[in-house]
């Protein structure tokens, strides 16, 4: 059962003007272009899976990852709800129509009702499943930089869905560079524990 809210988002990690809650400046305030955000985003990723290696199937799917009782698998079904959202969005938007952010029926105040239905919606999934789809999702959210220009990727209003303060780098590395910094923080501590054990 789903117990209490993972906020990681994109809208509450950005909207706090690039700062987090404990008021340390954050690195989202930049936005990247092409090279630099695959540079960032390789890196994070790279750690990320590096911690994933050191995991085995079963401490996976163990819960106590966060503190709301999430397993690592759960939090990579958290990373693919969002990348899909964002892969959508994009999507939408390409074919000239203009997504309902973050996802329908839901508001950026819904944040943990979204996160919620993301969590159920992976949580009986195999852990095979929820790897190959970490892995095939990362690899379309570079695809998607690919297919833009450096202006259209950080230029604020290239696209209808984005909105006036938000570029699709922005919504790219929230999606990818900083939710994989966000997981590898719960996995170091979860790998910790597990080690005491």
């Amino acid at each position: 059962m789903f117990s209490g809210c993972q906020t990681f988002t994109p809208a509450s990690k950005l909207a706090g003007g690039g700062r987090d809650q404990k008021g340390n400046s954050d690195v989202m305030g930049k936005r990247l272009a092409k090279k630099e955000l695959r540079q960032e985003i390789d890196l994070e990723r790279s750690k990320l899976d590096n911690l994933l290696k050191q995991l085995t199937p079963r401490q996976m799917t163990r819960p106590g990852a966060t503190l709301a009782g999430w397993s690592v698998k759960d939090i990579l079904g958290h990373l693919i709800g969002w990348q899909k959202l964002n892969l959508a969005w994009f999507a939408a938007g390409n074919q000239g129509m203009v997504p309902q952010l973050p996802a329908p029926g839901f508001t950026w105040k819904d944040i943990c009702a979204l996160n919620g239905q993301i969590y159920r919606d992976h949580r009986r999934r195999s852990l095979k499943a929820v790897l190959a789809d970490y892995e095939s999702h990362h690899q379309q959210m570079l695809e998607m930089i690919n297919q833009v220009s450096d202006s259209k990727l950080v230029a604020v209003g290239q696209f209808n869905w984005t909105g006036t303060t938000w570029t699709l780098s922005d919504y790219i590395r929230a999606n990818t560079a900083s939710h994989y910094r966000w997981a590898s923080k719960h996995l170091r501590k979860f790998i910790k524990a597990q080690s005491k054990c």
